[in-house]
C-alpha cells in the first residue's frame, strides 16, 4: 500500500504545454481547489482529494519520457486546480526534480498562501527546489475579488510581496473579465502593485473566455457569468498598455 504522504492526486497531464512557462512544458494540472472563480475554465477540477493517484517517483517517471523535447528551457510546470493544497507532495515531486537536473514552475492563485506554522516552513522548503511562480492575481480589490472568487485577496498579495522580497522570478498572470477585471481603475491599482515588485519577469493577459462554460453544465452547477462575451481586441490592447506588458 502507498504512503499516503507521497500521494498526490491529479486530475490531467499535458505533455506538450507552451503556455505554463520557459520552453516546452510537462504540464502536471493537480485535483483541488478553495476558489469559486466565477469564470473558471476548469470547474470539474475543484473536488479535493479526487482525481488519479501518484506517488512522486510514478509521476517523474512519466514526465521524464518527454525530456528531449523540453531542450534547455523546458521543463515541469505543476498547475491545477490549487496545487499548494497538497504542498507536501510538490515539495518530493520537486526534489526528484531537481536530482535530475530539471526546471520547476508553479501556477498557483496563492490562495492557501500563509505565514503561518506549519505551512511557512512548507513554503520554504517548496521554494529552495522551485525555479519559478507562475501568480495568478484575480481581482486587485479585495471586495471584488471577494465577490469573484469567494476569497480574500490579501494573503494573495502578501505571497506577491514576499516572493519579491526572496528574489524568486515571477510571472504574473490576470484574466480579463469584461464588467469585473476590466475596468481602467483596477487595472491601474494592479499595475501600481506590479511596479512595487522586483521580481517580475512577465505578465500575461488571459482574455476571458467562455470555452469550460459546458463543464458547468455537466457538473449541474449554474454558470454565474452566463451572457458576458470576451473582452474586445481593444480591450485586450487597453489592459495591456496599463500593465506595460511589453515591458517584461
Amino acid at each position: 500500500m502507498k504512503d499516503e504522504k507521497r500521494i498526490g492526486y491529479v486530475h490531467s497531464l499535458e505533455s506538450f504545454g507552451a503556455a505554463d512557462g520557459p520552453g516546452v512544458r510537462y504540464i502536471i494540472f493537480m485535483s483541488g481547489c478553495a476558489m469559486r472563480c466565477q469564470f473558471c475554465h476548469n470547474p470539474d477540477t475543484w473536488k479535493i482529494g479526487a482525481g488519479t493517484p501518484y506517488t512522486a517517483d510514478e509521476l517523474l517517471t512519466k514526465a521524464m519520457r518527454y525530456r528531449s523535447y523540453w531542450k534547455s528551457k523546458g521543463g515541469i510546470t505543476v498547475s491545477g486546480g490549487e496545487p499548494l493544497l497538497q504542498i507536501d507532495f510538490l515539495i518530493e515531486l520537486f526534489q526528484r526534480a531537481k536530482e535530475e537536473g530539471i526546471h520547476t514552475a508553479i501556477d498557483t492563485s496563492g490562495q492557501p498562501y500563509t505565514t503561518a506554522e506549519p505551512f511557512a516552513s512548507k513554503w520554504k522548503e517548496l521554494m529552495k527546489v522551485t525555479d519559478l511562480v507562475l501568480l495568478d492575481i484575480k481581482q486587485i480589490d479585495d471586495d471584488r475579488h471577494k465577490a469573484l472568487t469567494g476569497c480574500s485577496n490579501q494573503n494573495i498579495l502578501k505571497l506577491a510581496e514576499d516572493l519579491s522580497d526572496m528574489g524568486k522570478p515571477v510571472w504574473i498572470r490576470h484574466v480579463l473579465v469584461p464588467g469585473g477585471s476590466d475596468n481602467d481603475e483596477y487595472l491601474h491599482r494592479l499595475a501600481d502593485f506590479l511596479a512595487t515588485l522586483k521580481n517580475v519577469e512577465k505578465v500575461d493577459v488571459l482574455p476571458y473566455h467562455t470555452l469550460g462554460v459546458f463543464k458547468w453544465e455537466q457538473l449541474g452547477i449554474e454558470y454565474p457569468l452566463a451572457g458576458i462575451e470576451p473582452p474586445t481586441k481593444e480591450r485586450i490592447e487597453n489592459a495591456k498598455r496599463i500593465l506595460k506588458v511589453e515591458e517584461y
